[in-house]
């Protein structure tokens, strides 16, 4: 798999890989045509109250609200953690964070070196390489940070624009970028003055861009990953328009390593907006180039949000749940999810069943008409998006976490929910009666909480780097 792509990047003339060679009948060419688009849009601590269709009222997102009314709305769709660099890595690998390579971001490891995804892991770029898709990654990877192994070029994307790093992709103005395997530098960009041109404009216009290009006899697989509403909180003025006139209190930001605009409310909320936007001209887009129909659309967010007070709550940003980023509480993993595909997703559809970013990879391989090539976690949720009987449910979902006040354990089994502070305190929520986790059950329900402790220990498999072992910094 990744000699193929090594080779790839020598010769743009290695078109297919072997076993597709010899498939030269025009019956076998028309089945590979009608392969579905698939466009993946991620959003970047982006909190699941944030948005219309899951109860905001102060932030709009009418294209989002949109996609809800013309599509599907999954209302307990999980992240692959409460931080990014190893959700984004449970979304390209299909394995949660008991299995995953990546299980913290960069600096939460026993060395202090970064964990990047390596040279063994399959990613959905890889798997949809060999059903014939063209493959791009437009915005934050990160996974990346020792720029060897780990760059998209290398994990199965033919076409790269963004950040390989998380550092670089704190910023709305950077000053150099990647483009596939090369740093290019932005003409004008100044990063700490906040002048140029604003990323989120780079990123966009690249997608743009990428679709412009894409051929009628080919499938494509955009994996689309704002930054947007990450900290540093800025934009540029004529976008807070539509907000500065609101009588907002003044949550006033300050400026360091994050070069933060003054006025918190109205930034984070026109950040928000400018997204939702930019996803409506991806979608216009497509209807411009009539492929539409033939395209899934994916929105969510990798984590919870960060920058919502939940002590004095002004956007609701994590809806009716508990926590934010960094929290294996609903609110740090919960996410906003849409997806959108005329004539096969039903219209204004909503389904409570309980998925997880490492579904994404098993379902882009479903929908490819692939089996996914190694073992992985993920159970593809196609028949629910379709509206089938045939949809195949977890028996647990499972995260760890390393950071703040970790290490964190959780695991989700049906409506029971155990958290557990390693070397501290068990807790037991039961979801469907308090969604809100505001009263612990442990001591109540200790042989559900003994089931679930030993399902967790049998969840995960040790990672030298990410012990659950207490470890300050």
């Amino acid at each position: 798999m990744k000699l193929y792509t090594l080779i790839r990047l020598v010769s743009l003339s290695i078109l297919i890989v072997g076993c597709q060679s010899n498939k030269k009948e025009s019956g076998i060419k028309k089945k590979e045509i009608s392969k579905p688009n698939i466009i993946f849009i991620l959003a970047d601590d982006l909190g699941y109250g944030d948005v219309g269709f899951n109860g905001q009222q102060k932030i709009k997102t009418p294209v989002l609200d949109q996609m809800a009314e013309e599509g599907i709305v999954f209302t307990r769709h999980y992240a692959g953690s409460t931080v990014c660099g190893p959700s984004r890595a449970s979304l390209m690998t299909g394995m949660h964070t008991g299995h995953a390579t990546v299980r913290g971001n960069p600096r939460w490891t026993k060395s202090g070196n970064p964990v990047d995804i390596s040279s063994s892991d399959i990613t959905v770029a890889e798997e949809l390489k060999r059903a014939n898709y063209n493959t791009a990654i437009i915005g934050k990877w990160g996974l990346a940070e020792n720029l060897t192994e780990g760059i998209p070029n290398l994990q199965g994307f033919d076409y790269f624009y963004g950040f390989n790093q998380h550092l670089n992709a704190h910023h709305y103005y950077p000053e150099k970028i990647w483009k596939n395997d090369k740093q290019i530098t932005i003409e004008g960009n100044v990063m700490m003055d906040k002048k140029g041109t604003y990323s989120q404009n780079l990123f966009t216009n690249n997608a743009l861009e990428f679709l412009d290009n894409q051929s009628s006899d080919q499938p494509f697989f955009l994996y689309l990953a704002y930054t947007i509403p990450h900290y540093e909180l800025t934009i540029p003025e004529v976008e807070k328009k539509q907000y500065q006139d609101q009588d907002w209190p003044l949550r006033e930001m300050k400026m360091g390593h994050y070069r933060n605009d003054k006025n918190g409310h109205v930034t984070y909320a026109s950040m928000v907006s400018r997204m939702d936007k930019d996803v409506g001209l991806v979608m216009k887009k497509l209807k411009e180039l009539g492929v539409d129909d033939n395209t899934l659309v994916i929105f969510t967010s990798d984590n919870g949000h960060e920058y919502d007070n939940t002590d004095n709550e002004f956007f609701n940003s994590n809806g009716v749940f508990r926590g934010r980023k960094r929290d294996l509480y609903e609110g740090g993993i919960r996410m906003p999810f849409v997806a959108r595909w005329p004539n096969k997703i039903k219209a204004g559809s909503k389904t409570d069943y309980v998925s997880a970013f490492w579904d994404f990879l098993p379902t882009a391989c479903d929908i490819a008409g692939i089996v996914p090539s190694s073992q992985i976690d993920g159970k593809s949720f196609l028949p629910t998006l379709i509206n089938s009987t045939a949809q195949q449910k977890h028996d647990y979902l499972y995260w760890e976490f390393n950071e703040s006040r970790g290490p964190i354990q959780a695991i989700i089994q049906g409506d029971w929910k155990l958290i557990y502070f390693v070397g501290r305190d068990y807790e037991l929520y039961n979801l469907k009666e308090d969604p809100e986790e505001a009263k612990n059950i442990y001591s109540q329900n200790l042989e559900k909480g003994d089931a679930l402790k030993a399902l967790m220990l049998k969840a995960r498999t040790p990672h030298p780097e990410f012990p659950l072992e207490r470890k300050m910094k």
